[in-house]
């Protein structure tokens, strides 16, 4: 499953665990990316992975966006109707 999230400066993604593999593409902007103990500044370009059930968050520091890449689908993004949109 690919999302594309649109963060303005000062926004931030909540530090938190899913159950699913997570590998992230920064399309534009500057992010304080948080991965577990490790904390590192990504900017347009720049990729990372993120562990099933490994803490993470960002902030982000210029206007941006990220390419989410979610293994399974995260059914809790599609609503009740989620069985129509996975294989």
């Amino acid at each position: 499953m690919l999302v594309k999230a649109k963060f303005a400066r000062g926004a931030c993604g909540t530090l938190h665990t899913h159950a699913n593999s997570q590998l992230n593409y920064v399309e534009s902007g500057a992010f304080e990316m948080t991965i577990g103990e490790t904390v590192k500044i990504m900017r347009k370009g720049d990729g990372y992975y993120v562990p099933p059930f490994t803490v993470h968050g960002c902030v982000c520091l210029e206007d941006g966006m990220l390419v989410d890449g979610f293994s399974p689908a995260r059914r809790d993004f599609l609503g009740n109707d989620s069985e129509q949109y996975t294989l």
